[in-house]
């Protein structure tokens, strides 16, 4: 029986069904391989009455987490199949606005039908396609409906920025980045105990180093941590597999490198500039955005100054201005800001630039694994994936870099309370001068720094400074 605007119950789940295989059969099949986020929002989904969102760039692993959660809830939690009701709004039903403006309401009218008292789980993927979807989950949220609303979408904040408004209170955000390095580790070496056991005695490491280290540093942190020359090979061979390969786990499975570069360079850069930034904005110039962005790649964590860089590429400065932060809402970029003893303090000043994964980069360049012979830009690239890691040090009030003078230091994580932690990235063949972070421990009078360098022989004894190899410090986040 169909309703007077709508679909009738049967069409409606007809279209469902291909989308929901574990109402045939509870045993589907997914990716195995669970990211640690996983946990946090499976534990979300039932200590908390909010609304779930997972955001991110495209093909990170979206769809794959909701199929991990919803096959969980099956399995372990004996959830009903019946109960669990997977929608994508990319598919091609939702062209038609007089579909597409009836399907929320016919959804829910079903799933309330069929299933009377029991609560509905949904899970819509790509939802931000579905305009004004955000009122529709505030009416239903507020009605007190028995359902609950788990969703996702790609470039985050541009699409997701309404739900900041509407859904003030009524939504838990998470947001998904590609693989780390830590993750890559545990992916690519899942059945060798000796490297497992090393990267989480390492994130153990590094959860204490962030959570007392500022506070009691020498009685934190051990003075080394100890690894297995065969285990250190392994990690410095990942790492730089990672270096060229990126975080991108659909990618991995193109073994082809040109039709790998062309998978992401399509669907990270060309879909994001193209598509997600015209729809969520209105932006009626990408390809001025996207030189832009071009120019960014040329030197990771080059400090941006955006006069020249208007010149260069011939957009105005003004526009710039408005460029970088649409980059950084789509995670196709991350800005660094200058430091400053008044953390959040709002600056004009100068950014530096940071690629969300450098494996975009190689696709644009056309770069492959003869990168690790580039010394020097491989030194941009290790802070690089420093810059990634440390935006999860825990308790970070802010990320900055130091620059006074001629005296320079990549991180300085701000913890408040005037507590800093300095952090130079030196990966090359032999430690040059150090004296910055000296200076700066010195002048704010802090406990210690980190020096992240490229191999456990460089390591040495020094007073208020930590030496580490950068393929064990990005296992610390």
């Amino acid at each position: 029986m169909k309703n007077e605007h709508g679909f009738g119950n049967i069409e409606l789940e007809a279209i469902l069904a291909p989308y929901n295989p574990w109402w045939k059969n509870a045993q589907f099949e997914t990716f195995s391989f669970k990211r640690p986020v996983f946990l946090k929002i499976y534990k979300d989904l039932f200590s908390l009455k909010q609304i779930i969102s997972i955001t991110g760039p495209r093909r990170v692993g979206k769809t794959t987490l909701l199929k991990q959660v919803i096959k969980d809830l099956i399995i372990v939690n004996r959830i009903e199949p019946a109960q669990i009701i997977y929608f994508s709004f990319d598919d091609p039903l939702m062209v038609d606005m007089h579909i597409r403006e009836r399907f929320f309401d016919d959804l829910i009218r079903w799933a309330d039908t069929k299933l009377k008292d029991k609560t509905a789980y949904f899970f819509l993927d790509e939802i931000q396609r579905f305009e004004k979807w955000e009122l529709y989950l505030k009416k239903y949220y507020d009605l007190g409906f028995p359902c609950r609303f788990i969703i996702s979408g790609s470039a985050s904040s541009p699409i997701f920025k309404k739900s900041r408004e509407s859904l003030m209170g009524r939504i838990k955000e998470n947001h998904l980045s590609p693989f780390s390095f830590k993750e890559f580790v545990y992916f690519q070496k899942g059945s060798d105990k000796e490297v497992l056991d090393f990267v989480n005695s390492a994130h153990e490491f590094g959860h204490n180093l962030q959570l007392e280290a500022l506070i009691h540093w020498k009685e934190t942190v051990p003075n080394k941590l100890d690894v297995h020359p065969r285990v250190m090979k392994e990690l410095d061979k990942l790492l730089g597999r990672y270096f060229v390969e990126g975080g991108f786990p659909e990618a991995w499975e193109i073994h082809d490198l040109l039709a790998r570069q062309a998978y992401l360079f399509d669907n990270q850069i060309q879909k994001v500039i193209f598509e997600d930034l015209v729809i969520a904005t209105e932006f009626r110039k990408p390809e001025n955005i996207k030189r832009f962005y071009l120019s960014l790649i040329e030197q990771p964590g080059q400090e941006v100054n955006l006069e020249k860089a208007s010149m260069r590429i011939g957009v105005s400065r003004t526009m710039l201005e408005k460029y970088l932060p649409l980059l950084e809402m789509t995670d196709l970029v991350k800005s660094l800001p200058k430091f400053s003893k008044r953390p959040l303090k709002f600056r004009r000043g100068s950014v530096k630039c940071y690629l969300i994964d450098l494996a975009l980069r190689n696709a644009i360049l056309k770069l492959d694994y003869k990168i690790l012979e580039d010394k020097e830009m491989l030194g941009y690239y290790a802070e690089n994936l420093a810059f990634n890691a440390l935006r999860g040090f825990e308790g970070v009030i802010e990320l900055s870099f130091y620059k006074e003078q001629n005296r320079e230091v990549d991180f300085i994580i701000n913890l408040g309370g005037k507590r800093y932690l300095p952090i130079e990235i030196k990966y090359r063949d032999s430690l040059d001068d150090i004296g910055s972070i000296k200076y700066f421990i010195e002048k704010y009078d802090q406990k210690f720094g980190i020096v992240v360098t490229k191999n456990f022989e460089q390591n040495r004894e020094e007073n208020k400074l930590l030496f580490i190899p950068l393929s064990v410090f990005l296992l610390f986040f």
